[in-house]
């Protein structure tokens, strides 16, 4: 679980990252949404708002019951994106990470700066040894940030995202934690 102590850790002045809040819902609710964004996510089906509701309400931020942990990007109180861990490995010390920023808010250095958050929250407070992210292997912006953030490229998964009737490649990358 979050607590105040490491709210110091969660924030670089710029950018801080904070616990789901209910308010938080219809923002969830339209990134969830947002069919432009499932040919990056193993999404399926929208989402309804109790959907969201409940996810939101009932939310465990203890990652090592839940075996995941998503935070909300904020700047200046507004939140503009989330960031994931997800398949939480407690013996090997490793999870995948996801990044959101909404539409108005891209290309302005949020997401990077997020990723440093996390790896530092993850290797200072958890212990995490490394951090995983499977990026399409058309997402330049992404690739190039994850590039910037230390990760190293460690894979490539051939056909492995489906969108419609086609197929495409993603890479496999990894940041080892110091």
């Amino acid at each position: 679980m979050i607590t105040d102590t490491d709210t110091q850790l969660l924030s670089d002045g710029t950018v801080t990252l904070r616990a789901l809040e209910p308010a938080d819902i219809d923002t969830v609710l339209e990134w969830e949404n947002d069919t432009r964004m499932w040919t990056s996510a193993t999404t399926a089906a929208p989402f309804s708002r109790r959907n969201i509701e409940e996810y939101v309400l009932t939310y465990d931020a203890d990652i090592f019951s839940a075996r995941q942990l998503r935070l909300m990007i904020c700047v200046d109180g507004v939140a503009v994106g989330a960031a994931d861990l997800f398949d939480f490995d407690p013996v090997n010390r490793r999870a995948g990470i996801g990044v959101v920023v909404g539409e108005p808010f891209r290309r302005r250095g949020y997401a990077a700066r997020a990723l440093a958050l996390l790896a530092r929250y993850c290797r200072d407070r958890i212990g995490m040894h490394q951090l995983w992210a499977i990026v399409r292997a058309d997402n330049a912006s992404s690739r190039s940030m994850l590039a910037a953030a230390g990760y190293d490229t460690c894979g490539r998964l051939r056909s492995w995202l489906r969108h419609g009737t086609t197929y495409t490649d993603a890479y496999l990358y990894q940041l080892l934690l110091p």
